[in-house]
């Protein structure tokens, strides 16, 4: 992993990208996505290859935009309607 690791910092820093982006970086976007997706959890722990879904949990880190979705979809099952749309005024 230290070989992928360094390559690829290689290959960021001659592309002019910034310092933070890394491998580890881009596995958490690819997890934080697949959620945001709506993927299943159990696919999500199977991609990344982990034995628990609490070690899944650590690498997911929602966007507002996902997080203000889901509690309008919950209040919309809770009280009815439709506050969905809600979040976009």
């Amino acid at each position: 992993m230290r070989y992928i690791d360094l390559r690829f910092a290689q290959i960021r820093d001659e592309a002019g990208l910034p310092g933070e982006l890394s491998v580890h970086a881009l596995r958490h976007t690819y997890v934080t996505n697949l959620i945001e997706w709506g993927y299943a959890e159990k696919f999500v722990q199977d991609q990344v290859g982990h034995a628990y879904a609490s070690t899944t949990a650590i690498y997911t880190s929602v966007g507002d935009d996902f997080k203000n979705r889901m509690i309008s979809q919950a209040l919309s099952r809770i009280y009815g309607g439709n506050h969905a749309d809600d979040s976009h005024t």
